[in-house]
């Protein structure tokens, strides 16, 4: 039985040794990606400048794997894998750990919260992903090394509709955006963002769009249908969508408007 690394639950660091101790090298055909890997997108630039990097001073940082198979998988270090396959590396150097599915996936998840180039998006999945592993948020920050009141305004983007989401990945909105977005009500939240997209509104313009948003043009033939029902019945009558109101102030105004709906007692 694999003896679960000490350092687990305190980041990537924890594993590394100091001084490359412990790091060997694998061909880099015998390392397949992680399938559970929790970085969405990588940056096209930044990734070019790390493949140049690469060729001309070799991958400096071991990547992190474990026995896999008749190979290995990688846990951390996917954008570096990525760069040395595009460089034409034929060997890396590599950490070997053996990890269960759970601790491969909390530390490739921890490695990419403590980097500073995450989408918000991204980042608030990672988090997501740490609580239904059943840590909690207080355990999260620690892991990652921030507030914990920064674990809980990241979690609370995921409350916006995935159009939002969508958009504040791609770079359409901002952060900023996102937040004033998350202070309206859940109801107006997709109408503020077409607002948004069509106007190029501003962050304190989002903001004031609560008081600003026109209300809905009245229902003229429902005003009408409720005059006419409440002259007929003598009482007072409200209509909307999906709902009659008849108000009545006494027992005999309740017993009038029985009688003439036909209701024999």
């Amino acid at each position: 039985m694999s003896k679960k690394p000490s350092g687990l639950g305190k980041g990537l660091e924890a594993l590394l040794p100091r001084g490359g101790a412990g790091v060997t090298r694998l061909p880099l055909e015998l390392i397949r990606p992680n399938p559970n890997q929790p970085r969405r997108r990588f940056r096209p630039e930044a990734l070019s400048e790390l493949v140049e990097s690469i060729r001309e001073k070799g991958l400096l940082q071991p990547l992190l794997v474990r026995p896999k198979g008749e190979g290995y998988e990688l846990v951390a270090g996917e954008r570096r894998y990525r760069a040395a396959l595009e460089a034409g590396l034929r060997e890396v150097p590599v950490l070997i750990r053996d990890l269960t599915d759970r601790e491969a996936l909390e530390l490739a998840l921890v490695e990419n919260l403590q980097r500073e180039d995450l989408s918000p998006v991204e980042e608030a999945l990672g988090y997501r992903r740490l609580l239904e592993m059943g840590l909690t948020q207080e355990e999260v920050a620690r892991r990652v090394g921030k507030a914990r009141s920064t674990v809980a305004n990241a979690l609370r983007l995921l409350q916006l509709p995935e159009e939002a989401l969508r958009a504040l990945e791609e770079g359409r909105i901002t952060p900023g955006h996102a937040r004033a977005l998350l202070m309206l009500p859940e109801g107006e939240r997709l109408w503020a963002l077409s607002e948004i997209l069509s106007k190029d509104l501003s962050v304190r313009q989002v903001e004031r769009l609560k008081v600003q948003r026109p209300r809905p043009e009245p229902d003229l033939e429902r005003q009408a249908l409720a005059e006419r029902l409440s002259q007929s019945l003598g009482l007072r009558v409200r209509l909307s969508r999906r709902r009659l109101v008849i108000e009545f102030s006494s027992e005999e105004e309740l017993a009038l408007l029985l009688e003439r709906l036909g209701y024999q007692s």
